[in-house]
C-alpha cells in the first residue's frame, strides 16, 4: 500500500497536516458542519495519557460540536476513519492521528480505565471471567494496558472485526 505521508517508518506530520486540512475543509464544507478545528502536534507524551499519544489530534469546537458527540461520539469516529482512509494511512499508523471534541476521548480514557479496574477486582473476587461489550481496537489496548500489570488477572480479545471483546480471565485460567 502506499504511504505517502511515511518515510523510514515515521510520519512526515507536515505533509500529513496540510492533506488533513485539505481534507477536514472539503468534508466540513460538504456537510455543512458549523465547525472549526485546530490541529495539534505533539512531539512528547506525558504520563497520565501514555494509553494512547496521537503525534497528530484534530480538536473540533462550533455549534455542531454536540452533533459530533452524540451516540458515543459516532460521528466523530466515523469523520477520524474517512480522514485516516482519506490519507491512505496503514492501520499500523492510525494510532498516530486522533480527533477530539469537548474532551470527549479523555473522558472516554477514564471511562475504561475504570471500568478495566471494576472488571478486575470483580474477577478477582468471583474468579469468574468477565466479558465487555464489542469495542474498536483502541479501546481494546486501552483495557488491555490498564490490566497489564494488575495481578489476578489477564487479558484476551475474541470475536472478528465490529464484535470483537476483550475478556478479562483470572490468571492461570482459560
Amino acid at each position: 500500500m502506499l504511504q505517502p505521508f511515511v518515510q523510514d517508518g515515521k510520519i512526515d506530520r507536515v505533509a500529513l497536516t496540510a492533506e488533513l486540512r485539505r481534507f477536514l475543509d472539503l468534508a466540513l464544507a460538504s456537510a455543512r458542519f458549523e465547525l472549526a478545528y485546530e490541529i495539534r502536534l505533539r512531539d512528547s507524551v506525558a504520563a497520565e495519557d501514555a494509553v494512547e499519544s496521537p503525534e497528530v489530534e484534530v480538536v473540533f469546537r462550533g455549534r455542531d460540536q454536540d452533533l459530533l458527540l452524540e451516540r458515543n461520539a459516532e460521528l466523530l469516529q466515523a469523520l477520524e476513519y474517512i480522514a485516516l482512509r482519506w490519507l491512505r494511512l496503514d492501520p499500523h499508523f492510525y494510532d498516530h492521528v486522533r480527533f477530539d471534541s469537548g474532551g470527549y476521548r479523555a473522558l472516554r480514557i477514564e471511562e475504561l480505565k475504570l471500568s478495566a479496574r471494576v472488571a478486575a477486582e470483580r474477577v478477582r473476587e468471583t474468579r469468574q471471567p468477565f466479558r465487555f461489550n464489542p469495542m474498536s481496537s483502541r479501546e481494546r489496548r486501552i483495557i488491555h494496558l490498564v490490566l497489564k500489570e494488575q495481578p489476578g488477572v489477564r487479558t484476551a480479545s475474541e470475536g472478528v472485526g465490529e464484535q470483537r471483546q476483550v475478556i478479562v480471565y483470572p490468571a492461570g485460567k482459560n
